[in-house]
Order: C-alpha cells, then structure tokens, then sequence
C-alpha cells in the first residue's frame, strides 16, 4: 500500500500540483476510490483510517510540498505539534501555522458540537501544502449502530467554518439529526449568540422554565392533567407527540460555568461562542432547544449527509489482495514518472 501510495500521488502532484492534490483528498469519492486501488475492496471504518495513515507515512513534505498531520486515536491529539513540525520543513509562517491550527481545532468542533448526529469523532487527518491550503478528513464512531462517518473540508471551499463548510460527508443517512451548521439555522444561530450574552441567571432560570415545559408536554402525552401548559406553543407539543422523543431530549449536564466566561467574553457571532472553552454538544444543544421552544427560532433536523453507500459493509472476508498488480501498477507509474522528467530536461 505505501509503494502504490506513493507512486500515485507523485504522478497526482506532477500532474495537478500541490494544491490538486488535496482538492482530490477532499471529495469523498475520489478519496473512496483511493482506498479501494490502495487494496481495500470492502468499505469499512477502516479505510479512512488506514488510508490515511499510509499517505502520512509516505508523503514527505519536503519531496511532495505536502505535510500529513494528525491521525487516529492517540495521533490525532498530536496534531498541533505535527502541524508545528512540517510547518518547519514546509517554510510556512507562524502566522500561516497558528491559522492552521486553528483551523484544525474549529473543524473538530464544528463536527462534534455543531453536527449532532451521534457518532463521536476518533479521527482527525489535515493536509497541508506549501502554499498554506489545507483539506481535512475525520471521522466519528457510533458505538449503538457500530457505522463510521467521514467529514471533509477545504480550505478554499470554506467562507464560514460554522455555515455548510464540508465538501462532503458520507455515512447514512438517519432521521432527527440537529444541524446547526445548515444556512437554516441560522435564525437559531443568532439567537444562540444573544443567549450566550444573556447573564448566566437569566439563562438558567430560562433553562429551568424549559425543563418544566417538557414534563407538562410528557404529562399531556401519557394522560395527566396539570395545572399549567407554560409558554411553549401547541405546535411544539404536537411535534414531540409526531417525533421521536430525541429531538427535544435536553441534555442532562449544561456547562454553567463555561456559559459565565461567553458572557463575560461576549462573543460577537457563532464562531466565536464555538470557540470558548468548556462549549461543548450539551451546551450548544441546551442553547439551541431554549432558541426554538422559547423563542422560536427552529434549527435544522435534516442529516447533512451528502454520499450514502448503496451496498458494502464489514463482511471480514476480503478477496485477496493481489500483490503481484500493485507491484507492477507501482513500477508502472514510476517508470512513467521518471522517463518524463528525463524528457523534460533533455
């Protein structure tokens, strides 16, 4: 798999550059494909991240004018420093390398917080080229069903990290699944913001009336009488009646403490409220219910995923893999590579 990996993408750098490189890495397919002439001929969790793993491996920054950070588990807390390393060897600016740990950070978030689909990422890849574009692979787990989801980015593709910034995303698709990245919830956005900037008392205590409201909603649907229906409109109560009770689930631990640092920081948008530490998917969820319950302003329930496969799986019984073809396809594209650099300079 290196031998072949590293032919290939010497003939995708001489023939595309650096930059066509990770625009390939970052479309969903494509990169499928890879994983597929690179021996896997089953689709599993397993060919992002071995796929990954073997490119970081055999893609030298300073031969390819590309830099692999990250990876899965373990590796993927290590890229900061990765980043720091091919930095170095790729002469980027601190300015360039801290943008490009920031980039890293915030797509991590946005994918875990802001995307609330249940799978729980585990794996986190960046390519970076000498020119400071990046494209970046992760992937989340979720330990009910055991399926894999695949996000990718790029930079150039991205006009805001927290509005539809992937190129793609492939798993299945679902039902129920909160997007606060859709250009749909964006009214709930903002108000996310303003709540943010509300004093942490009034928030609460706004929190508190919410919890109340869907236990008289619970009340109502298993035959109870109550004093009070509360603020929150009939539509809603009909909705939790029609859909599935995980929609208006609230989370069991909201971080008061982090709510007190935005409101003392006053973020001015959604970006920066993302970015303030301790917001994780239980707060910007809790933000998100009390935005549309209380005020109105509905995010999007529709999976934002773009690729489903339509057949495949872990069956863990692969067809051999036949080496014999990788080695002779390897000699072929470095045979080809070479004699036309030597026509090139003659």
């Amino acid at each position: 798999m290196r031998n072949l990996a590293h032919a290939i993408f010497e003939t995708i750098v001489d023939e595309y550059g650096v930059n066509g490189a990770i625009e390939k890495l970052s479309d969903p397919l494509w990169f499928q494909s890879l994983s597929c002439a690179l021996a896997y001929d089953w689709h599993s969790s397993g060919t992002t991240t071995v796929v990954c793993g073997v490119l970081k491996s055999v893609i030298d920054p300073e031969e390819f004018g590309i830099g692999v950070a990250g990876g899965k588990g373990k590796a993927s807390r290590n890229t900061l420093s990765d980043i720091d390393a091919m930095g170095e060897k790729l002469k980027l600016s601190d300015r360039k390398i801290e943008e490009l740990k920031y980039a890293s950070r915030i797509s991590a978030k946005v994918d875990n917080a802001c995307i609330q689909d249940g799978y729980q990422l585990y794996h986190h890849s960046m390519f970076v080229t000498e020119k400071g574009e990046w494209a970046v692979i992760q992937q989340g787990m979720n330990s009910g069903n055991r399926y894999a989801r695949r996000y990718h980015w790029l930079s150039s593709a991205v006009k805001r990290y927290d509005e539809e910034p992937h190129q793609g995303i492939v798993g299945f698709l679902q039902d129920n699944v909160l997007d606060l990245t859709s250009k749909e919830s964006g009214g709930c956005r903002n108000t996310t913001v303003d709540l943010a900037n509300t004093k942490p008392k009034e928030l609460e205590r706004a929190y508190k009336e919410l919890e109340g409201s869907m236990n008289s909603i619970k009340r109502i649907q298993s035959g109870q009488k109550t004093l009070s229906e509360f603020d929150i409109v009939s539509k809603e109560a009909n909705r939790c009646k029609n859909e599935e009770d995980v929609i208006y689930r609230l989370p069991r631990r909201v971080n008061w403490d982090a709510l007190r640092v935005a409101y003392d920081k006053q973020p001015e948008n959604y970006e920066q409220f993302l970015c303030i530490k301790g917001i994780g998917p239980a707060t910007v969820r809790a933000l998100a219910l009390i935005a549309e319950l209380i005020y109105g302003e509905e995010p999007s329930w529709q999976d934002p995923v773009k690729f489903s496969f339509a057949f495949g799986g872990k069956d863990g019984v692969p067809y051999p893999v036949d080496k014999k073809t990788m080695d002779e396809t390897t000699e072929i594209l470095s045979n080809a590579l070479t004699e036309a650099n030597c026509i090139r300079k003659g």
